[in-house]
């Protein structure tokens, strides 16, 4: 079976790098052109472009699907199936409907829940104990298209994203072996996703990534897990600065006696701060101008006056 990969971010390698290790015949990837990163804007080429050209595989990143020079692309290399892993584009239906058996994505959730562009971190933030994979054909929708297998993953109580990133790029892989057997060896049931428990994991925004204090603690721990290591959870100081959370940890869901954000003394040194209905340990953070610490380290080196709060005077959602 001729196989064409799409796909661009870490999150795909592990199924590129099953397909080709199970002896299938992937004739191509496309993947998203090279963007500037960093300080520096430096041209840097999407993860699964670097990994492919290593294992020598021809690659493509086309800056749209949508034109005759993709179309002939398709006629060249002649795809029997397409197989899609964070690709990070919408395929228009000129792709859809070429390969004879379909095409075929790998998405990191249990559909129908969180379809859509964040499900790993939107599940985190939503304090979910359990998340998981699904493959389906896809249609023209929003993850809407049938579903074929699915594996469900355990959340750990201090699951941040790198964490269920990673299980789930593992899971995927060895789902997406599994679907491709099914669908050479005539046995791939698809099922079409209910209507009921429909959920969309919308884009992670500037917005999300501000902590509100008068929250829970266990919904202030989840966000921060949600958006670490990246983009990360953030708040200000009492002097204005910035200080992202990497590191998070429920401390106590005692009742505080002091107000949202104020930072409580510890005998031992630990970075506590009050929420709306407990403390959270602040484990490690990442201080405005500096490079990650531990929150110890940080406020050792801080100083806090009695009664500091952070996030005084933000406007937080």
């Amino acid at each position: 079976m001729r196989i064409l990969f799409m796909g661009s971010p870490d999150f795909a390698i592990p199924s590129l790098s099953a397909l080709l290790d199970a002896g299938e015949n992937v004739v191509g990837v496309v993947t998203q052109t090279d963007k500037p990163k960093g300080r520096g804007y430096v041209l840097t080429p999407p993860p699964v472009k670097v990994f492919a050209q290593e294992r020598g595989i021809p690659v493509w990143q086309p800056r749209t699907l949508r034109d005759e020079q993709f179309d002939a692309l398709l006629k060249q290399l002649d795809p029997e199936l397409i197989v899609v892993v964070a690709f990070g584009k919408i395929l228009p239906a000129s792709v859809l409907s070429y390969p004879r058996f379909g095409c075929i994505n790998v998405h990191g959730s249990l559909l129908p829940k969180y379809r859509g562009a964040a499900p790993m971190q939107r599940c985190l933030i939503d304090g979910c104990a359990e998340t998981g994979v699904t493959t389906m054909f896809m249609d023209e929708g929003l993850d809407t298209g049938d579903m074929l297998l699915s594996q469900a993953v355990p959340i750990g109580p201090d699951d941040n994203f790198e964490d269920i990133h990673d299980s789930l790029a593992a899971a995927g892989a060895d789902l997406l072996i599994r679907t491709v057997q099914s669908l050479k060896a005539g046995t791939l049931v698809r099922h079409k996703q209910p209507e009921e428990g429909v959920s969309y994991a919308a884009k992670i925004e500037s917005a999300d990534c501000l902590l509100d204090f008068s929250w829970p603690v266990q919904r202030v721990h989840d966000r921060i897990r949600g958006l670490s290591p990246f983009p990360l959870a953030f708040t200000r100081t009492p002097d204005g600065k910035l200080l992202k959370a990497v590191r998070s940890s429920v401390y106590s869901k005692d009742t505080p006696t002091r107000g949202p954000g104020e930072i409580v003394p510890s005998q031992d040194g630990r970075f506590l701060v009050c929420c709306g209905d407990g403390v959270l340990e602040l484990v490690t953070v990442l201080p405005e101008g500096k490079g990650r610490m531990p929150g110890k380290d940080y406020l050792r080196g801080r100083k806090f006056p009695e009664g500091s709060r952070l996030g005084a005077g933000e406007q937080n959602g």
